[in-house]
């Protein structure tokens, strides 16, 4: 009896673990036909099904980020719809893995900056923000002096996370600037 095909949106509602993503991821490792069927429910926006694809994806990717390029460009142009932390953080963390698409850093860097300084945001979300607008500052490094003096102000009302990596990002853009002055 041939095997059925499957049907993600119900396997992605069945469980909402660590473990059970990993047993996603993998199903789509070993039939890496299916990368599509899974962009298109994570792009659809539906809760909850949408964020759990989003995570499987995430997680297959640390291993293949080639099933995320061909997907980058119209992820970015998603990312101002997404209202669900786990939508943007895992958006964001790919997006951090991968070189930027031609033509979208503008777009990047207005959604970084405007979700870094989000009194709503979550520490993660905050996190890869800084992160992608760090990596945009190496073509860019006029914002490096604006990303630097955001996440100072952040820090005064940041949680000990956002704190840890905001003063290690300063330190990493100090030593920039410095190299700039030079």
């Amino acid at each position: 009896m041939p095997s059925q095909p499957h049907n993600f949106r119900e396997l992605l509602l069945k469980g909402n673990s660590r473990s059970y993503t990993d047993f996603v991821a993998d199903i789509v490792t070993r039939r890496p036909e299916l990368i599509s069927e899974l962009w298109e429910i994570y792009l659809s926006m539906e809760e909850p099904v949408s964020r759990r694809a989003a995570w499987v994806i995430d997680t297959a990717s640390e291993n293949k980020p080639d099933w995320v390029e061909p997907f980058l460009l119209p992820l970015i142009e998603k990312l101002p719809l997404f209202n669900h932390d786990g939508l943007k953080r895992h958006a964001l963390r790919m997006i951090a893995r991968m070189p930027f698409p031609i033509g979208s850093e503008g777009s990047l860097m207005n959604i970084s900056f405007g979700w870094l300084i989000s009194a709503t945001e979550s520490v993660a979300v905050k996190m890869y923000s800084i992160q992608i607008l760090y990596r945009l500052s190496q073509t860019e490094p006029d914002i490096l002096q604006e990303l630097y003096d955001t996440i100072e102000f952040q820090m005064a009302d940041g949680t000990p996370g956002f704190r840890s990596i905001g003063s290690k990002m300063m330190s990493d853009i100090d030593g920039d600037l410095m190299k700039r002055k030079l």
